[in-house]
């Protein structure tokens, strides 16, 4: 698929929705034209008939009969017109739209079970997820926090993209990974991490220790679910911690895209771990986990995202690379950069993403900084490097 083409795809599915929906009157108007112009011998039934079967899987089911009755009132007019009404041909006309049109309603009804049926199923789905992944609070322990949770598919809501922030004895911990795979087992996975990682922010006195309360857990469900590998099963995860006060956080680093932080003065720092490590649970008795600090100045922000964002490609197979693409980019606070960011990808994409993704900022707002800063809006690039 081309870049004009998947351009069209985004901006012109609106476009082609508002055609159908214009399109049962067109029909009909069309219809009373092709009658009006044409001898006797041809007929616009055919077009009359088409409007309720168009309008039937759009339109509610007063609609859907509405439009089979004016095709009706259009066929009888015409013949009036004529001089062939009343008649045999006229008659057979109009009962053959007044049957597709009773045929349209009932169609009109299965459809709109089954939309019920799926609107329900997205409403229940979306309501597991909501429950999985609470919304954070917008303010932790001084600091400004907003998460972001995009489904790869617009309708979709269950996926592998977790993420957590809580306020503990120990300073505010977060978490934020990537199960690997989709589905419902991939739900079930989030939510044994989300658990664990709640009640261990809670109690460990170190970072390393909360890691390591992770991997008990997912080696705990591994033998519950004793089907899984241990080798499919792993979560790529990012723990962080910031001590009340401090100006530095730490961060224990599992298999997972680094965090970026972004500089009041628009640089962005990649915060690469010293020791890479493997993800949470391969159980393949690694060594233990090492955190490492890094200075969290005022005005700074730190950005954590799962690869849905770093291996999003455009039409031509680029990457997006989020450290670019903000670098001297300046934003009012955290809420401002998700949206910024989960809009500057979709541009990326052409909308065609194939993989969920989970953003989660944390911000320390500056002394005196006021509430509002210009904000540069990104905009999408139209050459890409090689």
């Amino acid at each position: 698929m081309g870049k004009w083409e998947r351009r069209w795809r985004g901006r012109g599915g609106a476009r082609s929705r508002r055609f159908v929906r214009l399109l049962p009157a067109a029909m009909i108007l069309v219809g009373v034209v092709f009658d009006y112009f044409t001898p006797p011998a041809f007929t616009a039934v055919p077009m009359f008939a088409a409007a309720p079967l168009i309008a039937a899987p759009f339109f509610g089911l007063g609609t859907t009969l509405r439009i089979g009755f004016a095709g009706v009132v259009a066929i009888a007019g015409m013949r009036l017109y004529t001089g062939d009404l009343p008649g045999v041909v006229p008659f057979i006309e109009m009962l053959t739209v007044v049957t597709v049109a009773v045929q349209a309603g009932v169609i009109n009804r299965v459809v709109r079970r089954g939309s019920d049926q799926l609107a329900s199923a997205r409403i229940i789905a979306e309501t597991a997820m909501r429950a999985v992944l609470p919304e954070p609070p917008e303010r932790i322990g001084g600091l400004q926090v907003a998460a972001r949770y995009e489904a790869a598919q617009a309708d979709e809501f269950v996926g592998g993209d977790l993420y957590a922030a809580a306020d503990t004895p120990y300073g505010m911990r977060l978490v934020l990974g990537d199960v690997r795979g989709k589905g419902l087992e991939a739900v079930a996975a989030v939510a044994v991490v989300i658990g664990a990682f709640r009640e261990a922010a809670e109690q460990e006195k170190s970072l390393e220790g909360v890691a390591q309360r992770l991997e008990r857990a997912l080696a705990r469900e591994a033998v519950r679910r004793n089907n899984l590998d241990a080798a499919e099963g792993f979560v790529t995860a990012v723990l962080a911690e910031i001590l009340p006060g401090a100006r530095y956080v730490r961060t224990v680093n599992r298999g997972h895209p680094d965090p970026l932080l972004l500089h009041g003065d628009g640089a962005v720092e990649a915060l690469t771990p010293s020791e890479p490590a493997l993800p949470l649970g391969m159980d393949l008795g690694v060594r233990p986990d090492r955190s490492d600090e890094w200075e969290l100045p005022t005005g700074g922000t730190l950005l954590f995202y799962t690869d849905g964002l770093s291996e999003a490609r455009d039409a031509e197979g680029v990457f997006y690379d989020p450290a670019e693409r903000l670098r001297g980019r300046l934003f009012p606070g955290p809420e401002e950069l998700l949206s910024a960011l989960t809009d500057d990808v979709r541009l990326h994409t052409g909308g065609e993403s194939t993989d969920d993704l989970a953003l989660l900022a944390v911000a320390r707002p500056a002394k005196g900084q006021p509430d509002r800063r210009r904000t540069v809006k990104i905009v999408k690039r139209e050459d890409h490097p090689a």
